[in-house]
């Protein structure tokens, strides 16, 4: 957050490239020079990077990036230097009318410090508002209707670059470091895009180590406006939203990076902090080692920690495993099956930001990918339950994301055991007396599921007797009620590929006979229910991880044996950035561009994916 001292973030690093010394500050905070020869003046590479500015409520403008600089043999002081790192500019809340906010300026040193500014808010709602915000990228400008309306904020000389005008309905990006922000044309239904950031691998001799270490990496790149501007994400802007129900992106932290704008009746989003890294040169090795080759103690010691020739890649990602089954019937006791639990979502960005996790940080190889199957809806003799499977589990590197439980069936003449919906990714809802099962199970942070809803159950003729919906990634199933069962928990809207589209939605839960209403499937792929022994089941959507739909039994009991809905196979998207070269096998998995220029894996079936 921004504060009078800066932000406070994450702690401060130390790390060391070849013969530099290197000290990142995410954090304000105070810097003291090298030990190492202090008599010598010592001279240094010194980034600094603002925050990254706000984008403004209600299909507003996206937010520009902070203002970056990259001073080379900057002369560093005996005495300790203060540190203050800018925090991003705040969104507006909806329905509120004004620019998003500037990030707060970066500063290094006392006296005639080295200073950036922060990046300028996206243009808001109303009138004088509509313009991008200045600073040190400016801010992309608000739609306003048709032709050109407002103009985009202009960046700082030397910092950064301007954010876009509008175009007609569509709002503009944000600048960034390298380049203006740019308008959406005339023939596009989508927004403007975040003028890219600047990559200072070159000045931390990260080229000559030959992988990647902390510091080296893409800064300051200006946000995407709604619908489905790309922002510099590579660089730490966020991507525009996706469609109506999808939030835009916040600026990454500690790049400086502006927030991409959101859909209409949506809030504006923050920016991403600054940071400032230091990399001095040991003065007692300066001019021992010409660039590009690597002397035999470095070799060795390389080979030594096997640690010789890799590279690392940070990817984002989307985890999604196969929903569980809805539960069967077989027509006996005349009572509703809970439906199928979604399966577990886990991602990183490009989704809702209560359920958004840690980007990775991978080694270049190969890697197995596991894409869980939904749990197979399953028929028994009657008297038994119809109790279907749990969804299978998805993996990528540390990431799995667990099978949705199953609903629970009718259960006679075991109930406690046939009638509970299971545990899971997302519960399956319970059915006759057995409740809903626990989502989150094991639990993630953030949670990668949430709990079946509960059944109702009465006895008689008229008795609706409906089962619980299984839970969802963002919602839980739905409890039954006397006239109704319940319906599956939502899923979560995801935009990592460029395509809005919402997972892990549970299955709906059924009733017993013609009475009372069926549960709908949530939304996410989850598949509805159905009553008195109506073939076919609803299953959940496949690569989507969606539960199954329940079925209910016939009003006069016994007859026709019907398993519950199967659930949806789930899937893996791997996001990264430009420089990086992935690819896939099988065949049916697919590589693609992002148009923002990052990489794309998608994989509908287990494989493996090849980092390059």
């Amino acid at each position: 957050m921004a504060g009078n001292g800066g932000v406070i973030g994450p702690p401060n690093t130390v790390t060391q490239i070849f013969k530099d010394k290197v000290t990142t500050f995410t954090s304000s905070g105070t810097f003291n020079k090298a030990t190492v020869n202090p008599a010598a003046p010592g001279n240094a590479t010194v980034i600094v990077v603002s925050g990254g500015g706000g984008s403004a409520n209600d299909a507003g403008g996206a937010g520009g990036a902070g203002g970056m600089t990259v001073t080379e043999n900057h002369p560093l002081p005996a005495s300790s230097v203060p540190v203050t790192i800018g925090g991003g500019g705040s969104g507006t809340g909806h329905p509120a009318g004004p620019r998003g906010a500037n990030g707060s300026n970066t500063t290094f040193g006392a006296a005639s410090p080295l200073s950036t500014l922060g990046g300028g808010g996206g243009g808001g709602s109303a009138g004088p508002n509509r313009p991008g915000g200045p600073g040190g990228s400016g801010g992309g400008a608000r739609e306003c209707g048709s032709g050109t309306c407002a103009p985009g904020g202009n960046g700082e000389s030397g910092q950064g670059n301007p954010g876009s005008p509008n175009n007609g309905s569509r709002a503009g990006g944000g600048g960034g470091k390298s380049a203006a922000g740019v308008a959406a044309p005339s023939s596009s239904s989508g927004g403007g895009t975040g003028g890219a950031g600047l990559d200072i691998t070159p000045y931390l001799a990260c080229a000559e180590a030959g992988y990647s270490v902390p510091n080296c990496g893409k800064y300051a790149g200006g946000g995407g406006a709604y619908i489905n501007g790309a922002g510099a994400t590579a660089f730490g802007g966020g991507n525009g939203g996706g469609g109506p129900s999808c939030q835009g992106v916040a600026g990454t932290a500690n790049t400086g990076g502006g927030a991409g704008g959101g859909a209409g009746n949506e809030p504006g989003l923050a920016g991403g902090s600054g940071l400032v890294v230091v990399a001095e040169k040991c003065q007692a090795d300066a001019g021992k080692k010409a660039p590009g080759i690597w002397d035999m103690n470095t070799v060795y010691e390389k080979v030594k920690e096997d640690d010789w020739v890799f590279k690392l890649t940070t990817v984002d990602y989307l985890v999604v495993a196969g929903g569980g089954a809805g539960g069967g019937t077989t027509g006996l006791c005349q009572v509703g099956g809970g439906g199928g639990g979604a399966g577990g979502y886990r991602a990183s960005g490009y989704g809702p930001s209560p359920l958004q996790g840690s980007s990775l940080t991978i080694r270049n190889g190969d890697y197995s990918i596991t894409i869980g199957g939904g749990g197979a809806g399953q028929a028994s003799s009657p008297g038994s339950g119809l109790l279907g499977a749990n969804g299978s589990d998805s993996t990528f590197s540390t990431i799995t994301s667990t099978g949705g439980g199953k609903g629970g069936a009718e259960g006679a003449p075991n109930e406690g055991a046939n009638s509970k919906g299971s545990p899971g990714g997302s519960g399956g809802g319970g059915a006759y007396l057995g409740p809903g099962g626990s989502g989150n199970t094991p639990p993630t942070s953030p949670s990668q599921g949430n709990d079946g809803g509960d059944p109702q159950y009465s006895a008689g003729s008229g008795a609706v007797a409906g089962g619980g919906g299984g839970g969802g990634a963002t919602a839980a199933g739905a409890d039954a009620t006397p006239s109704a069962a319940g319906a599956g928990g939502a899923g979560a809207p995801n935009n990592i590929n460029n395509s809005c589209t919402t997972y892990a939605g549970g299955g709906g839960g059924s009733t017993h006979n013609n009475n009372g209403t069926v549960g709908a499937g949530g939304a996410g792929g989850g598949g509805a229910g159905v009553k008195n022994n109506a073939p076919p089941a609803n299953n959940g959507t496949a690569n989507t991880g969606g539960g199954g739909g329940a079925t209910g039994g016939k009003a006069s009991g016994g007859g026709n044996t019907i398993a519950g809905g199967s659930g949806g196979s789930g899937i893996v998207i791997i996001r990264g950035p430009s420089t990086a070269n992935f690819a896939v096998s099988p065949g049916t998995n697919a590589t693609s561009t992002h148009p923002g220029g990052d990489k794309l894996a998608t994989f509908t079936v287990s494989g493996t994916l090849t980092v390059s």
